[in-house]
């Protein structure tokens, strides 16, 4: 078992609105996990989001909040609900309506990880499952939960930025009429999941940093979105995909030469998510 679900780092002082969470940027691989895998400790990381958390490690030094995964994608999965469970891998389990995640192995507890690859000779208990459940997703989600909780009682509004990577190959035909290649997709789950205010800022932070952003296509958001976006009740998450080769060597998993300069750049970017709301903030105090 991972040493912890999450890691949590808070602000000196609580000054946003916001709150950044890292869902798939866990790397604590125990073991008897390895043990477990038909995959060696290379290949298994493929599907994690490498370094995200530390491109968002900012966000407490703007007053918000920054929650990060301990365990990795591939042990459990933040970004699904509790009960995506996958029949071709947990025994006991009888097969339900079509989920296209789940039937692709990509459940609570994936069974494959990039490319399709498997990550186990066979299949695990349901009691393997629901202790992971219950030990890293719970514990993460009822952080989450309090998090957007407490910044909705000191604001009046919560904003989740869910943040996530994504391979460069991902991005294939994503182009259309001859336009530049995205290199940040924002998902509001077609509009769903947070008002257009708040996604247009979030959008704009990153256009002026000077980055290529479309929205929605081809990641609109999952569980996290879905399940936490309440535009109507005042709370808003946006999901935001960068391009893993702007910092990343995607084949060894490193940090590229670009690392750096592209953590400053998000800095400012960051820096101007946190303070969403502030302007009208003040100007209702005043």
């Amino acid at each position: 078992m991972p040493q912890t679900a999450y890691h949590l780092h808070l602000p000196e002082a609580h000054t946003s609105r916001v709150v950044f969470a890292s869902p798939h940027s866990g790397r604590d691989y125990p073991w008897t996990f390895l043990r477990t895998t038909v995959l060696d400790e290379h290949s298994i990381r493929t599907s994690e989001d490498a370094y995200v958390d530390r491109l968002f490690d900012c966000a407490p030094h703007f007053g918000a909040p920054l929650l990060r995964a301990g365990a990795p994608r591939a042990y459990v999965d933040l970004n699904r609900a509790a009960d995506e469970l996958d029949p071709a891998l947990i025994e006991g389990l009888k097969r339900g309506g079509h989920n296209p995640r789940v039937a692709s192995g990509l459940g609570v507890v994936p069974r494959v990880v990039a490319n399709g690859r498997a990550i186990y000779r066979g299949k695990l208990s349901r009691v393997e499952a629901d202790k992971r459940i219950a030990r890293i997703w719970a514990p993460y989600h009822e952080r989450l939960h309090l998090l957007l909780r407490q910044a909705h009682e000191r604001f009046g509004e919560a904003v989740l930025i869910d943040c996530h990577s994504m391979p460069h190959e991902a991005l294939d035909g994503a182009t259309r009429g001859g336009g530049a290649r995205p290199e940040i997709v924002i998902g509001d789950r077609f509009g769903a999941s947070a008002s257009p205010g708040i996604v247009a800022r979030v959008e704009a932070a990153f256009v002026e940093a000077g980055f290529v952003v479309a929205r929605n296509v081809p990641f609109a958001g999952a569980y996290t979105t879905q399940h936490y976006g309440r535009p109507s009740r005042g709370q808003h998450a946006v999901q935001v995909e960068i391009d893993r080769s702007l910092y990343m060597d995607e084949q060894r998993i490193r940090p590229n030469k670009d690392f750096h300069a592209i953590r400053r750049v998000l800095r400012g970017v960051v820096s101007d998510i946190a303070a969403l709301g502030a302007g009208e903030q003040r100007m209702a105090a005043e």
